[in-house]
């Protein structure tokens, strides 16, 4: 993949412009952290040069003047949501976090449940655990007409009263586990709250996406619109900014509708508002570090397409309406894209044709094609990963780097001890084999050499993967898309 973002120099002038943002308020600056601080995949999909643990580490910098806060929408914890990129539910990932927070040494305030009601036993249970386990737990309730009725919100029947988070570093960070966790509601309501009791408080945003100084139908942005289809969420130019300055920029309509509440609330504390418009909240510097726009536009392109696969996938799981693959569908259109803009795609329905049974297709970094099918011992996933790593170690593919005598028995081990209906190997398993040959046979070695350059390679499989598959596919960096087609007649896979 080339690389088109300088990762460096937005390390350094996001760190400056967030201290810059620090003083103009003077006590303490709350920044609301949109996206993801740990492992954010897709900003290093859409824009490769980002690394994934990019924020982290420019956070890591600023960790004696910091302290975070995180925040939980009660919903989600009722519905179980689940972190899509990494598997894993909204509750548990806030543990997982505050885990990775206090190993970078940041210190973790506690976390706040958003919009909390009586009567929802789970969330209650996730608040109890928290707090047996010594983090601090907040509430913050739904208040009527918000965004739409500023007054009534900056009041003590509003932000009021919420629950005070007690604070003591001149930055607040303000995270989630994921989008629509009303981390910008919780920012607010703690500006409030210290102007009630005599601190000088001010807010920022740290939005990675959409890119307010690219044009709203770059590429990037358009990603951004389908990674954020279940929000509704949509790139719009910024009118207030447009008004104020005559410049155009890119928000999106969440803020552009918050705004008048953070109008409002700056004017009734200090006089007056330092914002003129959304796009004056943000700190985001990531649009002046890309180096090669054309590279991040082919990026972006890729990941509208593996989106819409994802839409697709989810609905056929249950997990999304029709709406919102028709959403994923229309972006994509918008892009000037369809499925055939991924050749990987093609290369794996052919194989599937061919045989006539499920089939990957795995691209590697100059172009080729290794494709696996369905074998008597291996599942299509499994076999595409060793042929590719065959193909980078220059392996002959007609060489068993693990022989039929050692699978079997693990097929059997599948069938007789574990009560598994499906006897073909997964990717783990193989893997777990080949690293045991390993041991033993150079060739083999010379194959999992090969591991880490299979990140940042394209995948598409004829079927949806079983989740094990998903798991290492995603461990490894690989980016997978599936048709959204069953394997077989059986509904629970």
């Amino acid at each position: 993949m080339k690389i088109g973002f300088d990762n460096e120099k937005y390390i350094r002038m996001q760190s400056q412009k967030i201290l810059e943002r620090i003083a103009q308020f003077g006590d303490k600056l709350y920044l609301e952290f949109g996206g993801k601080l740990f492992d954010d995949y897709h900003a290093s999909r859409v824009v490769p040069g980002f690394l994934p643990d990019t924020k982290i580490n420019m956070l890591s910098e600023l960790k004696d003047s910091a302290e975070i806060i995180l925040a939980i929408h009660s919903g989600d914890i009722e519905r179980n949501k689940i972190r899509s990129d990494i598997d894993i539910a909204y509750d548990r990932e806030v543990l997982r976090l505050i885990d990775a927070f206090r190993e970078r040494g940041l210190l973790v305030s506690g976390v706040v449940i958003t919009r909390y009601r009586e009567g929802q036993p789970a969330v209650d249970s996730f608040a109890q655990r928290l707090e047996r386990l010594g983090v601090r737990v907040y509430r913050h309730y739904p208040i009527e007409g918000y965004p739409k009725n500023p007054k009534f919100i900056v009041s003590e029947q509003g932000f009021g009263r919420n629950d005070y988070i007690e604070t003591t570093r001149p930055l607040v960070v303000v995270t989630a586990p994921g989008p629509g966790s009303g981390k910008l509601a919780v920012c607010l309501s703690q500006v409030y709250q210290e102007y009630r009791r005599g601190v000088r408080a001010g807010y920022a945003k740290f939005e990675t996406f959409p890119v307010w100084n690219l044009p709203l139908s770059h590429p990037v942005n358009l990603a951004y619109e389908a990674a954020t289809i279940d929000l509704d969420d949509m790139n719009m130019i910024d009118p207030f900014h447009l008004e104020a300055y005559g410049v155009s920029t890119v928000n999106y309509n969440r803020d552009v509708e918050s705004f008048p509440v953070l109008n409002t609330m700056f004017t009734h504390i200090y006089g007056e508002s330092p914002y003129k418009s959304p796009t004056d909240m943000g700190v985001n510097m990531i649009g002046f570090c890309i180096t090669d726009d054309d590279a991040v536009s082919a990026a972006a392109r890729q990941e509208i397409i593996r989106r819409y696969y994802h839409a697709a996938c989810a609905f056929k799981r249950g997990r999304i309406d029709k709406e919102q693959v028709y959403k994923a569908e229309f972006i994509m259109s918008r892009a000037g894209l369809s499925t055939d803009d991924r050749p990987v795609v093609a290369a794996a329905l052919k194989r599937a044709e061919e045989t006539g049974a499920p089939a990957m297709a795995i691209e590697l970094p100059d172009g080729t094609m290794i494709t696996g099918k369905t074998g008597e011992l291996v599942g299509p996933a499994a076999g595409a990963i060793v042929n590719a790593l065959k193909a980078l170690a220059g392996i002959n593919k007609n060489i068993d780097l693990i022989a039929p005598a050692v699978l079997q028995p693990i097929c059997d081990l599948k069938i007789q001890h574990f009560g598994s209906e499906n006897p073909l190997l997964h990717s783990d398993e193989l893997l777990y084999a080949l690293s045991i040959c390993a041991a033993t046979n150079p060739t083999a070695a010379l194959a999992m050499e090969q591991l880490p350059k299979l990140r940042g390679c394209e995948a598409h499989s004829s079927v949806m993967l079983t989740r094990a598959d998903q798991s290492v596919y995603r461990k490894l960096g690989l980016n997978c898309t599936n048709e959204p087609n069953r394997s077989g007649n059986r509904l629970y896979q």
